[in-house]
């Protein structure tokens, strides 16, 4: 098939890098969205698609509007088979959509119709789900609502980062678009329609998602720090400065209860009070220093009893 990809960031590149190597397939080209600043310097950027793009010899379009009638007209001119979009961050006109023969197939990194949206593995975790996977989809004018092409599911453990399914993920949507290219050229492949009984969103993370409500419970504050690793971190306030959590557990029951939000250091390790049970903190990150074990910050600071962490987001 001719295709042009569509994506742009470190999910989609092992797609684009199994397509343009599969030997079955031609990227005539790739699309991804606009150097963007970067880091402290603000230095222009590449986006993780461009770069592998341009390794392995491909032209690389990066229009910062789908919709204007010139870049309709020279998606047109290419005339694809198949418009393959992963993660690309833009929405499709209705034009756009009808070029294609086989239609513009998106890989989204949930089991559709549940996390819909920007934020699906992150929000997976959160949650508490069991399972998560990815979806191959025949793109129409809505948010992740077109017909189901493909699927394949993965566990998710009470230990699993947003970081490792991602990585996860990433990989096994490469090879679930081989396979639905596949039975689309083939004929065997037939798109279903989603039941929208199920369907739930999944929608950008923001700053106040990232504060650390200590009056919900345990098992509940372990997701979200488990959902925000590495990206974007969940945190608390200590002694006045923000304190990121990135790795906790469960803890054991502690006598006496520790009361909401309450620190305090038992043995070997650090515990917190929250709204129903005891979290056990591994790794923090103190404000503007380097990740340090729980234990070796609690130290640091000279803990003492009655010292509670605060639910507040930082300052703007």
């Amino acid at each position: 098939m001719r295709v042009i990809f569509m994506g742009t960031p470190e999910f989609a590149v092992p797609t684009l890098q199994k397509l343009a190597n599969s030997g079955k397939h031609i990227v005539i080209e790739v699309f991804s969205q606009p150097d963007r600043p970067k880091g402290r310097g603000k230095k222009l950027a590449f986006p993780p698609v461009k770069e592998a793009a341009l390794d392995l010899g491909l032209s690389c379009y990066q229009p910062e509007s789908v919709r204007k009638s010139e870049v309709i007209e020279h998606i047109r001119e290419l005339q694809p088979d198949v418009v393959v979009v992963v993660a690309y961050g833009k929405i499709l006109p209705k034009e756009l959509l009808e070029i294609p023969r086989y239609g513009c197939i998106n890989v989204h990194s949930s089991l559709l119709p549940k996390y819909r949206g920007a934020a699906p593995i992150h929000w997976a975790i959160y949650n508490g789900e069991e399972e998560s996977g990815v979806t191959t989809m025949l793109l129409d004018e809505g948010m992740d609502t077109g017909d189901i092409l493909l699927a394949k599911t993965c566990n998710i453990s009470d230990s699993t980062t947003m970081g490792e399914l991602h990585d996860q993920l990433k990989e096994d949507g490469a090879l679930l678009l081989l396979d639905t290219l596949e039975g689309i050229s083939n004929g065997t492949l037939k798109p279903i329609k989603q039941d929208e009984t199920w369907a739930t969103h999944a929608p950008l993370i923001t700053k106040n998602d990232e504060v650390i409500d200590w009056e919900r419970n345990a098992e509940e504050v372990h997701n979200q720090v488990r959902a925000f690793n590495p990206w974007p971190g969940s945190y608390t306030h200590f002694r006045g400065e923000r304190l990121k959590i990135w790795k906790a557990n469960v803890g054991v029951n502690l006598e006496p209860l520790l009361k909401i939000g309450e620190v305090r250091v038992h043995g070997k390790n650090v515990y917190v009070g929250t709204g129903k049970g005891i979290l056990a903190l591994l790794e923090v990150q103190p404000q503007s220093r380097a990740k340090v074990s729980a234990i070796d910050w609690a130290r640091g600071q000279n803990l003492e009893l009655g010292e509670y962490f605060i639910a507040e987001p930082d300052e703007e």
